[in-house]
């Protein structure tokens, strides 16, 4: 498990750029896609979590945990 702090943050060294927020949810850009991350930092994200977060960002789960 990793917090969602975390892997926003992993997110964001890979390129993605925080666009706008608005309360817990913040909109992600990267090139021409955009993508909206609506974890709150403290929360620990699962398997079923991480996955989901992998395949809308393009990732799988090996790469995503590398990040």
């Amino acid at each position: 498990m990793a917090k969602a702090a975390r892997v926003l943050a992993a997110l964001k060294r890979d390129g993605w750029a925080e666009a706008r927020r608005s309360g817990s949810h913040r909109v992600l850009v990267k090139g021409d896609q955009q993508r909206v991350w609506a974890y709150h930092d403290g929360v620990d994200l699962g398997g079923p979590a991480m996955s989901r977060i992998a395949r809308d960002y393009g990732y799988t789960v090996d790469e995503l945990r590398k990040l």
